[in-house]
């Protein structure tokens, strides 16, 4: 800023406070009236959506976490199988599926998602896991995805 007389530069409370005030103005250019053009009024409304705009950050994480979870359990009730279970299953097959991937995989590809399901409960079934207790060691078996499903495959057949 060029100030021509030295009294204009006496007055001026520098260049920071404009530019600190833009600031706050251009976070409030949508608002409606005074809450866009009185400074000490867009101060407390900007302040206040930047609180809500934190907090939404937390809740729009834990909305994912919910759907994530609940494709999962809907999924699972289509295969006969728990939640608990198809996660113990998959670790214990060293499948290792976040919720995200296995709800994706729940909603967009469930024939896969059918086949994780039958993973699971083969290599539990294997391990000899009941209601989650061991009736003996792991018999470190090691399942492949097309064995599984070819001897459903062939049951299917068979009937």
């Amino acid at each position: 800023m060029v100030f021509l007389t030295i009294a204009n530069w006496v007055r001026s409370r520098g260049p920071d406070e404009f530019w600190r005030k833009r600031r706050m103005f251009r976070l409030a250019a949508h608002y409606i009236g005074r809450r866009r053009n009185c400074y000490s009024v867009t101060v407390r409304n900007v302040h206040r959506a930047l609180v809500y705009a934190t907090k939404a950050r937390k809740l729009k994480k834990q909305d994912m976490i919910d759907l994530w979870s609940t494709r999962i359990t809907a999924a699972c009730e289509q295969h006969n199988i728990t939640p608990c279970t198809l996660k113990q299953g998959l670790d214990r097959a060293n499948i290792m599926l976040d919720r995200k991937s296995l709800s994706d995989l729940a909603c967009w590809e469930p024939r896969t998602f059918e086949c994780l399901a039958a993973v699971a409960k083969q290599k539990l079934e294997y391990d000899g896991v009941i209601d989650y207790t061991d009736k003996k060691y792991p018999t470190g078996v090691n399942l492949k995805l097309k064995d599984v499903m070819l001897e459903a495959w062939l049951k299917e057949k068979k009937q």
